[in-house]
């Protein structure tokens, strides 16, 4: 499911976040599903349930789950969040694409590129 790189210059909280993200933009947790409990996934991930806690906590804030008091968290609306994903990403790849063409990479050098990242990393469909 999750994996923290303890090692990685991102923080565990952004880790969490990211990974669930992630794990729902892939449809691998669906709108409505339950998350694992705060101290369920501190526990399996040994990090601070408090860490679990803030990073659930942005989540909500997001509208990327939701909670039932006595019952835990849930997916939100996931294909929602699967299109948030997706225009966040439209525009970071914009401020890149825009940073090579105002250094003079051709059209054709962007295209290459990207077909050599998705040759790297395999079929991404």
């Amino acid at each position: 499911m999750l994996q923290i790189d303890y090692k990685s210059g991102i923080s565990i909280c952004d880790q969490i976040i990211n990974g669930f993200i992630n794990l729902i933009s892939l449809s691998v947790l669906k709108t409505d599903d339950a998350m694992p409990s705060v101290r369920a996934l501190a526990s399996k991930l040994t990090v601070n349930p408090n860490t679990i806690q803030k990073a659930y906590a942005i989540l909500e804030e997001r509208g990327v789950i939701y909670t039932v008091k006595g019952k835990g968290s849930f997916v939100a609306d996931a294909e929602n969040t699967r299109k948030t994903l997706i225009n966040t990403e439209k525009d970071n790849l914009k401020t890149v694409i825009l940073s090579a063409y105002q250094k003079g990479v051709s059209r054709e050098d962007i295209n290459n590129i990207i077909n050599e990242i998705y040759k790297e990393g395999g079929d991404l469909n």
